[in-house]
């Protein structure tokens, strides 16, 4: 797979030199052959020292990347079945919202996530992951027979936002998003949430508020996508990546912050370079904390839901010279 993010010229221009080496198969001379392992050695090196070190728009852009594993992957990667369940019982059923029964590992669970298209088609029938009304009403229905037969909830959240339509917000986008906010931390199973991708604006909050909210190690979190945040403070969507920076979206600003439970390791050059891998990733993951949460008794789940999301947003006042890009 090319490397063809901005930030990823360096690594382009290695991988085009072994390709080009490799093309001649067994005529390489020893020189050559040599030549040939120092650049992959050096690659790798590369690739290691760029991806430990990305900044947050650089996050943005792997996070985005087109090839990156979206929901249906990952179901298709972890479970041993799964059986895909539509429909809101009121206006009809939205694309870009995936759920339905699944089992891991012997585990059965309630499976609901984003999805994004990949291609033109796709990516029109999916409404490009930003989702409906109908489709959190669709969510709200899957997390309620869920907890009627004590089957935990996980969500996999990878959306730019809630859909910005004016049939969306005519049919109560606005009321849909609340709705599910209200119901997930009164949910009386185990509830996880896995940012996969793209967690942006209320699209994504509306289906993460859990007892444990993980990120894959090249995903962002947000209230607002960076450009949006741009075009409110500057009125210039250009200044997207200063926007991120002082948004601090990534996973590990997440952690620090203490908004998320855990990062999810990627494979070298992020998700999209092995989905597999990524896939068995998720899954050791996914297993460990629900493993945790069901050795928890009911009531103490729930009061340790309620203290989790009482205890988001402490903060201190920082020296003007600390200041972040987006306060100066």
């Amino acid at each position: 797979m090319a490397y063809d993010l901005e930030f990823e010229k360096p690594l382009a221009e290695l991988e085009k030199k072994i390709h080009s080496l490799q093309r001649k198969g067994d005529r390489l001379k020893p020189e050559e052959f040599t030549q040939l392992q120092l650049l992959e050695s050096e690659l790798l090196k590369r690739t290691e020292e760029i991806y430990s070190n990305l900044n947050a728009w650089q996050t943005v852009q792997v996070a985005r990347h087109k090839n990156r594993p979206y929901t249906l992957d990952y179901i298709k990667l972890i479970c041993d079945d799964f059986f895909e369940l539509h429909g809101d019982r009121t206006f009809g059923d939205d694309h870009a919202i995936v759920g339905g029964l699944a089992t891991i590992d012997g585990q059965t669970l309630m499976l609901i996530g984003h999805q994004k298209g990949r291609d033109m088609k796709e990516m029109q029938y999916r409404n490009l992951g930003m989702p409906h009304p109908e489709g959190y009403r669709k969510a709200q229905r899957l997390m309620r027979h869920a907890a009627k037969f004590h089957i935990p909830v996980v969500t996999l959240v990878d959306a730019s936002g809630a859909s910005p339509a004016l049939v969306d917000e005519e049919r109560g986008q606005a009321e849909a998003i609340a709705s599910c906010l209200y119901l997930m931390p009164r949910l009386r199973i185990p509830t996880i949430s896995i940012v996969i991708g793209e967690g942006g604006s209320g699209g994504a909050l509306a289906i993460s508020v859990a007892d444990r909210i993980l990120m894959l190690e090249h995903s962002y979190y947000t209230i607002a996508a960076p450009e949006a945040a741009a075009d409110i403070l500057w009125r210039d969507r250009a200044q997207a990546p200063l926007a991120a920076e002082g948004q601090r979206i990534r996973a590990r600003d997440m952690l620090e912050l203490g908004i998320i439970d855990g990062l999810i390791a990627e494979p070298l050059g992020g998700a999209h370079r092995n989905h597999r891998l990524a896939a068995e990733s998720l899954k050791q993951a996914l297993l460990q904390h629900l493993e945790e949460l069901k050795r928890i008794p009911l009531d103490e789940l729930l009061e340790q839901r309620y203290q989790k999301y009482r205890n988001i947003g402490h903060f201190e006042s920082a020296p003007a010279q600390e200041t972040s890009p987006i306060q100066a």
